[in-house]
């Protein structure tokens, strides 16, 4: 018969989104979504400054909007 191993994991995987506040220069978003997609945040910053930039003010807004929204 096999047994199933009901210990919790070491490293368990998040189910969803949520803003990494410990690591987050601002508002953790940026963090939360590069642990979420195990990116680097300094590429998802990166992004986020490029799109501020290049796309008028938007990603500032889409930003804004998942901090007040996540966690």
């Amino acid at each position: 018969m096999s047994q199933i191993d009901n210990r919790p994991a070491i490293n368990p995987v998040s189910n969803g989104f949520r803003l990494d506040k410990a690591n987050g220069k601002i508002g953790g978003v940026c963090s939360g979504i590069a642990t979420y997609f195990n990116v680097n945040p300094l590429l998802v910053r990166l992004l986020f400054g490029i799109g501020t930039l290049a796309g008028f003010g938007s990603f500032l807004v889409l930003y804004l909007l998942i901090w007040a929204v996540a966690d």
